[in-house]
């Protein structure tokens, strides 16, 4: 069965999710990551996109991101457009590969930043990597060198971390220093342990 084994982490932007995923694939899981799926997608549908927003936003026939996210950050319609286009398409990859990891029998990740904005996945265990909005706020305007204003269209583009950190069915708290990250990826395995048995993780 899909997703048998699956165990979904979300977040929201500049919380952390991706240095969470990196640190449990150290560990030894496997890793479904819904971002790189989307990026290797994208450039398939140059015609999809052009018709969508216009030629704006393609340079040399590939579509320019950084015009693209001008154009949907600013305004919710336009961004559900282009989520309209590319959730299908993610959601159809995710399941293929999650039917080849299923096959190992063990708990695996599937990272998808926008996992309480879609629809189609039928999880049994949701992870939230935490952080409150003024860290990931200050995270995004030192990472990605936006305005607080830049930032702070990303973050409400999403459903509010707080929010999510309700929906959670386990909260990584990723507010603090890369020690306390630790200790809260230790807090994680030995839950996966707990409730997979034979875990080999």
């Amino acid at each position: 069965m899909a997703y048998e084994h699956a165990i979904v982490l979300t977040g929201s932007i500049g919380t952390g999710k991706s240095t969470v995923s990196t640190l449990l694939q150290n560990h030894g899981f496997d890793v479904i990551d819904a971002d790189t799926i989307s990026k290797e997608i994208l450039p398939l549908h140059v015609n999809e996109v052009r018709e969508l927003f216009g030629e704006g936003v393609i340079v040399d026939e590939t579509i320019d991101r950084k015009a693209l996210g001008a154009i949907i950050f600013n305004d919710k319609n336009e961004r559900e457009k282009l989520n309209a286009l590319m959730r299908p398409l993610i959601r159809e990859e995710i399941l293929k590969r999650s039917e080849v990891l299923e096959q190992k029998g063990k708990p695996y990740i599937i990272d998808i930043p926008l996992y309480y904005e879609s629809e189609g996945y039928d999880c049994k265990l949701v992870v939230v990597v935490y952080a409150p909005v003024e860290v990931q706020r200050k995270r995004l305007m030192q990472r990605e060198n936006f305005t607080k204003e830049e930032a702070q269209k990303r973050i409400d583009a999403q459903i509010s971390i707080e929010e999510k950190k309700i929906l959670a069915d386990f909260l990584i708290n990723n507010s603090f220093d890369r020690a306390f990250l630790q200790s809260e990826i230790e807090k994680f395995i030995h839950y996966v342990r707990g409730r997979y048995a034979n875990c080999k993780i």
